[in-house]
């Protein structure tokens, strides 16, 4: 029976992920934690690898349609990457089963998931960004960042939230590339996200792996439900209305948020 209801919360955080975009780490892990009692440690390592798998199908997908601009990528992951690998070094140094760094995880994922709120109310509102009419994009300046070092500071940033909490890689991840990056266009933006997240979370999965907080068998009951609710998700995008269905996401997510922080 546990069985079947992990394979459908799996499922149901693939709709959603297909449907929206929103990151499956801002659902999955607070479901893992007040639904069905795991660790926040232990749902944390197995979202990561959770997130890794299902964020490289995507990612094939859109690096056949050219959309990935791969310096863009290098760019977070010189930031993120680092910031990933000296977070697990902290959690390997002071245990991942301690009660501080229990705390530092549902204290981490609460501040998480209020920001990822406020990022997806904020995209719900503000709508796609379109570009200019007969206005030819050089995608090369579009690539450039407003600073060189902004993306190693807030890919640093981000790898460190990824790693301690699992989210982050998403909607603010979405958000802070807007900002970094304002000339490229929103596709582009998403397969951007969509491409770096995949090493980030590989690597703090398996960092978390190395630590035995990842549960295998979970992870592969959620993985049997996520992946045909994410291709069923993305079949039915264009029938709903994406603004509700994000406003809702953004309230529930800041819900979770305030119970993690007064955890």
């Amino acid at each position: 029976m546990h069985d079947v209801v992990f394979i459908l919360a799996g499922f149901l955080v693939g709709l959603v992920v297909g449907l929206t975009g929103v990151g499956g780490g801002s659902l999955m892990t607070p479901i893992l934690i007040f639904f069905f009692g795991v660790k926040p440690v232990m749902a944390v390592g197995t979202d990561l690898l959770f997130a890794a798998v299902t964020k490289f199908g995507g990612t094939v997908r859109l690096a056949r349609a050219r959309l990935i601009d791969w310096r863009v990528v290098l760019q977070l992951s010189a930031g993120s990457i680092p910031a990933a690998l000296l977070t697990l070094w902290v959690l390997r140094q002071t245990g991942p089963a301690g009660e501080q760094v229990q705390t530092w995880i549902t204290s981490g994922l609460g501040l998480a998931l209020l920001l990822t709120s406020a990022a997806t109310l904020y995209k719900a509102f503000r709508g796609p960004v379109r570009a200019p009419a007969n206005r030819p994009l050089d995608y090369r300046a579009a690539a450039r960042p407003r600073h060189w070092s902004l993306p190693l500071l807030f890919g640093a940033a981000i790898g460190t939230l990824v790693t301690l909490t699992s989210v982050g890689a998403g909607a603010i991840g979405v958000t802070v590339l807007l900002l970094l990056y304002p000339l490229l266009p929103l596709p582009r933006i998403v397969a951007a996200d969509i491409a770096y997240a995949v090493p980030l979370t590989l690597v703090a999965g398996l960092g978390h792996a190395s630590m035995g907080s990842v549960d295998w068998a979970l992870l592969a009951k959620l993985l049997a439900g996520s992946l045909p609710g994410i291709w069923i998700g993305a079949h039915l995008m264009q029938h709903t209305p994406e603004r509700l269905v994000r406003s809702l996401l953004s309230l529930l997510m800041a819900w979770a948020g305030l119970k993690l922080i007064a955890f």
